[in-house]
């Protein structure tokens, strides 16, 4: 590493953005302020990713009155977002190793910019969706570009790095829920986009001064093939996955999507093949640690981000609250995974290391669950408040390290690679598991998620958390418990 004494030796004027590394030559730690400042940026960005998952939600009546959306319809306002994030996180990883980290950032930011624009000022409903879609390419381009910059700029000092990562993380999905509400009551629907526009700007115009762009990665042609093929598998496997809360796993319309899923996959692989420059190399895969930790990613969302559907779903549908109650009722479980993520993951991944934190998260997750689900009485502080808090920690505790463990099995040229497959690979097990969980309590509950159905769901929900903590497991002990 070049040190500062030796440049000014030699005379070399250097930028302010060389102090963050990105380079794929080997990084620098971040010093002094600038080292706070780009770490500010860097979580502020998946903060406004996350947010902007969880806005709408509340807002949706209020949309869909305005606009005339049907019972339908209103939900592609969520999946337009949710469907253009997964599907594009492979193919703007993998870019962001090939052209600059910063350069895709910033490119992200601007996209998710003219995204919250175009929502905000919507009068039909092809132009709301249009820009929740640009929005969604938007996230896809910053959040791995992020995660993949943090990691270099902090070889040292990783673990609190990543506690205020997973901290932005858990509080930028609190904050949308009630943020949504409360600025859809108040000021309007419109006003849930227009106060992301400031933190969005800023990352475009403080990117350049705070984040170095680093040298890019040979030059390569663009597998556009599998990108087409990997982006057209998530998007439909996704699709399927939300289509099946409505509709059963086996109808022609679930069916169907999930085969063109299967389909487009091997189509995808053989691409791989046979392509020079792929989009993913499969030699990767070679790595039981990448291919142990993608599962676990997958696994992992399946359990974590159906939590809090279930959670939501069996305070109105089961305690009978209204939507506003509910809100309230989520907000222990915010300031929770908040306060974990800050002070105490940092402290257990200095002592056990990424692999063993995440299996530690997985099993209170499911305590939590179990909790939720044989709760001794009826009333909130019984029934819910103390299941609530172990979801937050299990929460906490295992959705930061799982991508640590994933980045840490790829080289570190492919690092934003890594960073993306290891969010589309939960973004994936996110849809999975919540339309998974929901037809399981749908069906014990006899049509309805009443409380032996919500009761269902939270136990099968805790016995996938058990069986990936034992995945996990193996992995520590293969990598010692760290990544």
């Amino acid at each position: 590493m070049t040190t500062h004494t030796a440049l000014r030796t030699m005379k070399v004027r250097t930028t302010p953005a060389e102090d963050l590394d990105a380079a794929h030559s080997g990084p620098r730690p971040m010093e002094g302020r600038r080292r706070l400042l780009g770490l500010v940026l860097l979580v502020s960005a998946q903060f406004l990713v996350m947010l902007d998952a969880s806005i709408v939600n509340v807002a949706l009546p209020s949309i869909q009155s305005e606009l005339g959306f049907g019972p339908a319809g209103v939900t592609w306002v969520v999946n337009a977002y949710v469907l253009a994030f997964a599907g594009l996180l492979l193919l703007t990883g993998r870019a962001a190793d090939l052209f600059g980290r910063r350069r895709v950032f910033t490119a992200g930011g601007w996209l998710f910019t003219i995204g919250t624009l175009v929502a905000a000022t919507a009068v039909s409903q092809q132009l709301l969706i249009a820009g929740r879609v640009v929005q969604g390419v938007g996230a896809a381009a910053l959040s791995p570009a992020a995660m993949a910059m943090l990691l270099a700029a902090f070889p040292t000092g990783r673990a609190r790095a990543m506690g205020a990562w997973g901290a932005a993380s858990t509080l930028g999905g609190a904050t949308g829920v009630m943020a949504g509400g409360l600025l859809a009551g108040t000021v309007g629907w419109r006003a849930i986009f227009v106060v992301t526009i400031p933190v969005s700007l800023s990352a475009v115009v403080l990117a350049r001064h705070l984040l170095a762009e680093g040298a890019p990665g040979p030059r390569r042609r663009v597998d556009w093939a599998g990108a087409v093929a990997v982006t057209g598998a998530v998007i439909a496997l996704v699709h399927g996955a939300v289509d099946a809360v409505d509709h059963p796993w086996t109808s022609p319309r679930v069916a169907g999507v999930l085969g063109l899923s299967v389909l487009l996959v091997a189509v995808f692989v053989l691409v791989e093949r046979r392509v020079v420059d792929p989009l993913v190399p499969l030699g990767l895969f070679r790595s039981g640690a990448l291919s142990s930790g993608v599962a676990l990613a997958l696994l992992g969302g399946s359990v974590r981000a159906s939590t809090f559907v279930l959670v939501a779903l069996h305070l109105q549908q089961v305690l009978t609250m209204s939507p506003e109650q509910a809100g309230i009722a989520m907000v222990p479980t915010s300031l929770a995974g908040f306060v974990v993520s800050l002070v105490v993951l940092p402290r257990v991944l200095g002592a056990v290391g990424p692999a063993r934190s995440l299996v530690l998260g997985l099993v209170v997750l499911a305590v939590g669950h179990l909790w939720l689900a044989h709760a001794p009485a009826d009333a909130y502080e019984i029934a819910v408040l103390p299941g609530l808090l172990l979801v937050a920690t299990g929460v906490a505790l295992s959705f930061t390290p799982t991508t640590m463990v994933v980045t840490a099995a790829a080289p570190a040229t492919h690092t934003g690679l890594a960073s993306g497959l290891a969010a589309a690979a939960m973004q994936v097990g996110a849809a999975l598991g919540t339309a998974a969980f929901i037809v399981v309590g749908v069906s014990v509950g006899g049509g309805a998620l009443d409380a032996s159905g919500s009761s269902a769901a939270f136990t099968a929900a805790a016995l996938v958390a058990l069986s990936t903590a034992l995945l996990g497991q193996r992995v520590a002990r293969t990598t010692g418990g760290g990544a």
